[in-house]
């Protein structure tokens, strides 16, 4: 039975690298873009809604053939209920300022600082959770909160000598932290009411709707093919491909999994960073990286209540908060 179980979730556990690996390739995306960062966001967003159209329709009709014969009929298709809910204008207000914030910062430092930065989002919501609903942390989440703050002081101590701009993109991904974390607060609530391809494409809607006038302020359309060919790659990749992989892999999988996307998706980041656009780390921010994922970590199993399953959330990053001790549990990848 048990040799059955643990061949089961090897699927799961491809499923999940690969969506990781994906998710991590979105900035160089981003950094190779032929677009400004804030249309390469709203392209991202445009590209990705047919593929999240299909998936948010083929929800009803997967619950219905689940539902026994006898039971009654909704009056209303989840889509139809969907819109009449507020929740989905936040959910795409606060997702809109994290991939604006996140792709200027990745324009600004390197990809794997941009990246790390904007993964706090865990710390993010624990603390929004303490203070919209009382979920009071332990004491070993403020030493988290400490350890983070340590390792990213090692993260930008070598970024004073190249002056003011690539500290403003750190100042930029601790910011894209605090949009992802609030966007988490936003889709956690409702994961409780809806399934996840209507939560993807109602927030993906809302947030490309969003980002257009930004947009374009910014060049908005790509010169060449091969810019286009970019565009519709970040799409794929990180809100549709990577995403989808990790919703698979969470729902087949122990919940101790779901911080592994996270880890592998910040370190298939400094990969490709790398390999692709020669970005070196020094060894300063290289320990300043692994404190930060140790905080990460620490903080993540401080939390007084199971992860939340929100299959939903967009990258890359998995990246992943719990608000309440029955909710189910989700990923924090971007």
């Amino acid at each position: 039975m048990q040799a059955r179980h643990d061949a089961s979730e090897v699927p799961a556990l491809i499923a999940l690298f690969a969506g990781a690996l994906a998710i991590g390739s979105s900035g160089i995306f981003v950094r190779l873009s032929e677009t400004g960062p804030t249309a390469t966001a709203f392209w991202r967003g445009a590209f990705a809604l047919p593929l999240l159209a299909v998936w948010a329709g083929l929800e009803p009709r997967a619950r219905a053939a689940a539902t026994p014969p006898t039971a009654t009929p909704p009056t209303a298709t989840p889509m139809a209920r969907s819109w009449r809910d507020p929740m989905f204008f936040w959910a795409g207000v606060f997702f809109a300022g994290d991939l604006a914030l996140w792709h200027a910062s990745l324009l600004l430092t390197s990809v794997a600082a941009s990246t790390l930065e904007a993964n706090c989002a865990p710390m993010v919501v624990t603390l929004g959770a303490w203070a919209l609903w009382g979920e009071r942390p332990r004491l070993s989440f403020l030493l988290a909160l400490a350890l983070a703050s340590v390792g990213l002081l090692l993260i930008v101590s070598t970024k004073f000598a190249h002056g003011p701009p690539a500290l403003a993109g750190d100042l930029l991904g601790l910011g894209t932290a605090c949009f992802y974390g609030f966007y988490i607060l936003a889709v956690a609530r409702l994961r409780t009411r809806y399934g996840a391809g209507i939560v993807m494409f109602n927030s993906t809607l809302v947030f490309t709707l969003l980002l257009l006038p930004l947009a374009l302020t910014q060049k908005f359309l790509p010169a060449t093919p091969h810019g286009w060919l970019l565009l519709a790659g970040c799409a794929l990749s990180a809100q549709v491909l990577g995403q989808g992989l990790v919703a698979y892999a969470l729902a087949h999988l122990p919940a101790t999994f779901s911080s592994v996307g996270l880890y592998l998706q910040s370190i298939a980041a400094t990969a490709y960073a790398w390999l692709l656009l020669q970005e070196r780390l020094t060894p300063w921010q290289i320990a300043g990286g692994c404190i930060v994922l140790g905080a990460i970590a620490l903080a993540r199993s401080a939390r007084r209540a199971p992860l939340p399953d929100l299959e939903a959330l967009p990258a890359p990053q998995l990246q992943r908060a719990s608000l309440q001790s029955s909710a189910p549990r989700h990923s924090e990848s971007r």
